[in-house]
């Protein structure tokens, strides 16, 4: 007999957030969705016993253990192929999900065919909004941040477009790109667009991916219902100097992949170049401070 495909898969990527990533698993228990779900960890050569962990507490988990770090996007990738389900919950280790989100987010994904993913409202551990939906990063939103504009002007949707600061996350709708920390995408979505790109390897494969199933017609929205706690930053916050620079890199690859001849060179140039030298200084910023 052909064993029964699981209603949802959720897939985590972790790297040396052990401790996070147990609370997040002992979540999932407490709070599971309805009907048959997978859980999928993929780990990045973690030297915290992340791995060990999960054979000794978890062990109905799927663990996918890789001997190198392969980043973000291979990780997912990895674990969506391995993946079984109608849904697929892409899902940060350093998040726990609240009482019915998981529910929340698939009961209206079956009801809106057209819908590609559905974010939850992120807050942090304290109960704040975590802003976490932005636009797509056109050059006139980028220049609004680079030039202080969206800080002085937050509730502007002209200058506080790019981070969606002029809205209170308050309410269901449509948007560019969620956070991947915690993203429920419909399988014939996945399908269309394939996985994420590893030119992206961890910053803006989201963004790129997200860019992608707008593009093949799928809609992509928030749900502030569902809560998830994300505690954000775990992993990256351990290399920070180099997660700035790789964050400008996936902005610039990002830029190069979708945007270069689709906007005029006066600004196209201008933006990158303005990407570019605003990485180049945070990054040595970071490094003198010894982060």
């Amino acid at each position: 007999m052909t064993a029964t495909p699981p209603v949802l898969s959720i897939i985590l990527v972790n790297w040396n957030t052990r401790d996070l990533l147990r609370a997040c698993l002992r979540s999932l228990a407490a709070h599971p969705a309805t009907g048959l779900t997978e859980i999928i960890v993929v780990d990045n050569a973690s030297a915290d016993g992340s791995a060990e962990m999960l054979r000794s507490e978890f062990p109905a988990v799927t663990l996918i253990a890789n001997d190198r770090n392969a980043g973000f996007a291979e990780g997912n990738n990895q674990g969506l192929a391995r993946a079984q389900g109608e849904f697929l919950l892409l899902l940060n280790p350093d998040t726990e999900v609240r009482p019915g989100a998981l529910d929340v987010l698939i009961v209206f994904l079956r009801a809106h065919p057209e819908a590609g993913a559905v974010a939850p409202r992120l807050e942090y551990p304290d109960g704040r909004l975590q802003y976490s939906c932005r636009a797509f990063p056109w050059p006139g939103y980028l220049w609004a941040q680079g030039l202080g504009l969206a800080r002085l002007f937050p509730r502007s949707r002209t200058f506080g477009g790019y981070q969606m600061t002029w809205w209170a996350h308050d309410a269901a709708r449509e948007v560019d790109q969620p956070m991947a920390s915690a993203l429920l995408v419909r399988r014939a979505a996945y399908q269309a667009v394939g996985g994420f790109d590893p030119a992206f390897p961890i910053y803006f494969n989201d963004v790129d991916w997200c860019w992608r199933m707008r593009q093949a017609g799928w809609r992509i929205w928030y749900l502030p219902e569902a809560v998830v706690v994300h505690h954000l930053g775990a992993s990256t916050r351990q290399m920070k100097a180099a997660m700035i620079a790789e964050s400008h890199r996936g902005l610039l690859r990002f830029y190069a992949k979708h945007w270069r001849g689709r906007i005029g060179p006066f600004v196209y140039w201008p933006t990158v170049a303005g990407i570019a030298l605003a990485g180049w200084a945070r990054t040595l910023f970071a490094m003198l401070r010894g982060r």
